[in-house]
């Protein structure tokens, strides 16, 4: 049994390492680690919101007894982050393959499930683009609320930025994106060509660029690069057909706390016929959960691509 201990140990070890590396949806989604199945967000929608009213409008008007202060009634509702989903990652190896391996195989062998783990995590995040809003070509390549997509192209990547600024701004989302940052998730075909159109224009931020390929100064490899009012951070794992983009921290996504990172250790673990088998079974898992707060949803964007 201590060896099944000393197993553990390597693989939570690798795959903290592997959890604690900066990732995209780490950087974009406003992460909730939490025990709670349902959390609430009771939220007082815009139509709902009380309006001012003028009672008075003059002088004379201001001392006259009838005038009364009107009450406005507030209808306020409520938002749940469920975490109700789950994936998992798992391997078995034989106690004779344990016994032929060594300490390093099992760490490596953990190393790898936090990647897959996190991958997966990346994954689900970008592909949650049906409940954001829609951004793409109005017509004629004008950049705007609309599904229909758009070539991303050299000479149109900073059109995307500024469109991207423009409706965050006209949503009423400026103290969000003042306070979060607005950002831009790139396929790599398009971060080339944001990379060059950084490279060909200004002087220190294009220094920089030609030097790291997009770095900043402090190091950072080709993601979070804050260049024309927006984050760009690149992944390969979006789902066909749109870039995720707007302020940062408005999806909010759930894990399970004491799951997330976490990995569990069976010793001779079922067979999937019958009996059990000979050696140990190691899996991880994460539970999650996605919510778009509908107040801010008009600030967080599908933007549709060719």
């Amino acid at each position: 049994m201590a060896n099944a201990f000393i197993y553990q140990a390597a693989w939570e070890n690798k795959l903290a390492q592997r959890l604690d590396k900066s990732q995209t949806w780490k950087e974009v989604c406003d992460v909730v680690y939490t025990d709670t199945q349902a959390t609430n967000y009771p939220l007082i929608s815009t139509t709902n919101e009380p309006a001012p009213a003028s009672i008075f409008t003059t002088a004379a008007a201001r001392s006259t007894l009838s005038n009364v202060i009107p009450f406005v009634v507030v209808t306020e509702t409520n938002q749940t982050l469920s975490i109700v989903s789950t994936y998992y990652d798992s391997v078995y190896m034989d106690y004779a393959d344990q016994a032929q391996s060594n300490y390093a195989k099992w760490a490596d062998m953990g190393d790898l499930l936090g990647k897959k783990i996190n991958e997966q995590a990346e994954t689900l995040s970008l592909a949650n683009g049906a409940n954001w809003t829609n951004m793409g070509d109005t017509g004629g390549g004008v950049i705007g609320l609309s599904a229909t997509p758009l070539t991303v192209t050299a000479t149109n990547v900073d059109d995307m930025v500024r469109g991207i600024i423009q409706q965050i701004i006209a949503a009423n989302g400026f103290q969000f994106y003042k306070d979060n940052g607005g950002f831009i998730v790139w396929r790599p075909a398009d971060w080339t060509l944001m990379v060059a159109f950084m490279q060909a224009n200004g002087f220190y931020q294009a220094d920089l660029a030609l030097k790291q390929g997009g770095g900043d100064a402090g190091g950072v490899e080709n993601v979070g690069i804050p260049y024309m009012g927006l984050y760009h951070y690149v992944s390969t794992l979006f789902a066909t057909g749109i870039l995720m983009c707007g302020v940062r921290g408005v999806q909010k996504f759930g894990l399970l706390k004491s799951t997330y990172g976490k990995t569990y250790v069976t010793e001779t673990p079922a067979s999937s016929t019958a009996g059990m088998l000979s050696g140990t079974g190691i899996h991880t898992r994460l539970d999650y959960g996605f919510l778009i707060p509908t107040n801010l949803l008009p600030i967080i964007y599908a933007f549709n691509v060719n």
